[in-house]
Order: C-alpha cells, then structure tokens, then sequence
C-alpha cells in the first residue's frame, strides 16, 4: 500500500505549495496591474493649441526630418534631430513650437521636450516658404526607447 502512494506521487510530479503558489499569482497580477495603470496615465501637459491654430495646422508640413546620434569633445552622445518646415498657408509666422517626446521600450512617455523650430531668431516663416531647423538634446533619460520621438506641433504664433 505504502508503495503504490509513494508511486503515485512521483507520477504526479512536484507539487508547490498552496502559499508559494498564491505569492506568485500576487506579484504576476500586481505587475500586470502597474503595466495597465502606467498605460492609462495622461501624457504630461503643455501648452495647448488655439482653435485658430488648430485649423492652421493642415497649412504646416514637417519633412526630411532624420535622428542624428554624435559624440561630442567630451565624448558625450549628442543627439539631434534636424528636418524642414513648409508653411503652404497665407499667414506668417513668429513661433512655431514642436512637442519631441521620448518614450521608454513599452511605449511610455517619459520625456517631453518643447522646441522651437520658428521663432524671431530665424526670422520667422513666411507664406510658401520651407526652413530647416536643427535640435539638439543633450539629456535624455536613460531607458530611452532610442527610437525618433514623437514630434507634434504643440504651438503656432501669428504676426
């Protein structure tokens, strides 16, 4: 008798313990839970567009734009993202400001960085006119995902 349970145990195989086996299920669906609650998180906020802005916005065009990693004298990594703007519209324009954000590898946001990419020290951007423009970014967070930022125009200033 004492032989066939012990057999039957082997031919079950291990068992794990009932609280080793609930410890496990309780951190597997605490992480998933963080994962769900990191994902539903608003993205951080800045300046908003203006309606006439909003509409203005199909008149903007950003091209070529390419993701340059470089190392400096100091040899830190520099990275820049240059490109051009087009403004087809009728209006000219003082600032245009683009939104780069960063994202780590599961696709959340953890840097947003506001640059102009128009403003008075370039002379602003005419109608039917293109302007390269060149940004650098010299700290981005570490578990960045090293892939081309989001890039969205966050705002537009009308002479």
């Amino acid at each position: 008798m004492l032989d066939q349970q012990q057999q039957l145990r082997k031919a079950k195989g291990p068992s794990i313990p009932l609280p080793v086996l609930s410890a496990i299920l309780l951190l597997a669906s605490g992480a998933g839970g963080y994962f769900w609650w990191l994902s539903q998180q608003a993205p951080l906020e800045g300046p908003q567009l203006s309606d006439e802005a909003r509409q203005y916005l199909s008149h903007l065009d950003l091209s070529d734009v390419e993701m340059k990693a470089e190392e400096d004298f100091l040899e830190q990594t520099l990275v820049s993202i240059g490109g051009k703007i087009a403004n087809h519209g009728t209006r000219r324009l003082t600032l245009v400001e683009i939104n780069c954000v960063f994202r780590e590898p599961n696709g959340i946001e953890i840097a947003r960085e506001p640059r102009a990419i128009v403003d008075r020290r370039t002379g602003g951007l005419d109608p039917d006119d293109v302007q390269s423009f060149r940004l650098a970014f010299d700290a981005i967070p570490p578990d960045w995902n090293q892939t081309m930022p989001s890039l969205f125009i966050s705002q537009i200033q009308f002479e």
